[in-house]
């Protein structure tokens, strides 16, 4: 009657857990493991060698324990890329001689069921999509019905009780859903004594071959294949390809920006009137031009020449534009708050035909030749738009100076500021 009871109570726990395992159809995401869905679930089956020898000693002499055959399969669930519970189910048949008989023993496993914590010791892998290989020791609880048979004679039939199994083996990954098993696992009896004696030690071995795949999406890699020092290393080439691919970005528009520039404000027909607002390019060598680049028809005769006289009130148009004069950072280009300013100073220019000096000036942060370039940028800059707004290209001058001629020390960021600038001489 108790037989019956214990055979149906595993029974009933068996199937409840195979049921649990396989309602699992959905991929578990786990945020700590990245951003991809890992598979957790898996099924496998094995077989091999039973035998009553173990690497802790044993009595048996008979080579023919080399045909006894095991077999069965198990479920998984892997909780951590190291940790997973495997529920095993086995079958087989053990034909031993000792040392000090010479009648054949059998010992046949008619079913045992275990419950074991697997834990992988380390996981070599070159990617996240697949490991190489997986050492893993696994302990855990199960129980077992077997026979015994010592020649014609039955010693038990039916016999159940509680074993404890134990292993060790490797995993070697074929592809991101499938793993061959290579395990040897030994067995402790916990039994009675009956049964106990019937096996060398009160333990059995098996050494076993197996295959495990995965269940869920094919396109989802093993969570136990899972290797974290794999994707750190992916991430960071990603990372890396993405900082090349900005950085060559970056590089194509500076150079395509510097051509642009060179182009804007070179003067193809040396007129004074940068080609940008230049609107009559092309014209003849010693042409006399307005300040739009276009030829004046009817020149304009000098009958004497007058003196310049420059008022106070022409000298607060310039400090203003002085002033509020702003470039963009690093670049030649006025920005948009100083054209109101700039353009009081071209109607002056216009109006009572002064002459202008402009002396672009910088602070010593970076090299020299780079800073008088971006001097003599600036300068001209602002002579371009002076000259698009009616001013005679003539009568301005600009110069870059570099940090050749400071106002103020360069050893702070008030000093360098005051360094940095365009002065506006009229005359």
């Amino acid at each position: 009657m108790n037989t019956r009871i214990t055979k149906s109570t595993m029974l009933v726990a068996l199937i409840g857990l195979s049921t649990q395992l396989f309602a699992q159809e959905t991929p578990t995401t786990s945020g700590r493991f990245g951003k991809q869905s890992l598979r957790t679930w898996s099924i496998g089956a094995h077989g091999g060698i039973l035998s009553q020898n173990t690497f802790l000693g044993g009595g048996s002499v008979k080579a023919e324990e080399f045909k006894s055959i095991g077999y069965g399969a198990f479920i998984k669930k892997q909780i951590l890329p190291a940790l997973g519970l495997q529920a095993d189910f086995l079958r087989g048949e053990m034909k031993t001689l000792n040392t000090t008989s010479t009648i054949e023993q059998k010992n046949s496993i008619n079913w045992a069921g275990s419950l074991t914590a697997v834990l992988n010791i380390a996981n070599f892998s070159l990617n996240t999509e697949n490991a190489v290989l997986i050492p893993y020791v696994k302990a855990g609880a199960g129980y077992m019905s077997s026979d015994s048979q010592v020649g014609a004679t039955q010693v038990f039939q039916d016999r159940e009780g509680w074993y404890i199994p134990t292993g060790v083996g490797f995993k070697f990954g074929v592809s991101k859903g499938i793993n061959i098993d290579l395990g040897y696992d030994i067995n402790f009896i916990k039994s009675s004594p009956t049964v106990k004696g019937a096996y060398n030690g009160s333990r059995y071995s098996y050494s076993h071959v197996g295959l495990e795949f995965a269940l869920g999406n094919k396109e989802n890699s093993q969570l136990q294949n899972y290797s974290a020092v794999a994707d750190l290393r992916k991430q960071s080439a990603e990372e890396s390809a993405e900082l090349r691919r900005a950085l060559s970005t970056a590089e194509q528009n500076a150079a395509a920006d510097r051509a642009q520039y060179a182009k804007d404000l070179g003067d193809d027909d040396n007129d004074g009137v940068a080609n940008k607002f230049d609107k009559c390019p092309g014209t003849a060598s010693g042409t006399v031009v307005d300040g739009s680049g276009c030829p004046i028809k009817v020149q304009r005769e000098i009958i004497k020449e007058t003196k310049v006289v420059v008022t106070e009130a022409d000298r607060k148009v310039v400090k203003d534009a002085i002033s509020n004069l702003e470039f963009d950072l690093g670049k030649s280009t006025i920005r948009s708050k100083s054209y109101t300013t700039l353009n009081r100073v071209a109607s002056l220019l216009v109006e009572k035909n002064f002459s202008l000096k402009l002396a672009g000036h910088t602070d010593n942060t970076g090299g020299r030749e780079l800073n008088l370039r971006l001097s003599k940028d600036r300068a001209e800059s602002v002579k371009a738009y002076l000259v698009s707004q009616g001013a005679n290209a003539s009568r301005i001058e600009a110069t870059g100076y570099g940090p050749d001629q400071p106002i103020s020390t360069n050893k702070t960021a008030t000093g360098r500021q005051e360094n940095r600038r365009v002065e506006f001489t009229i005359y």
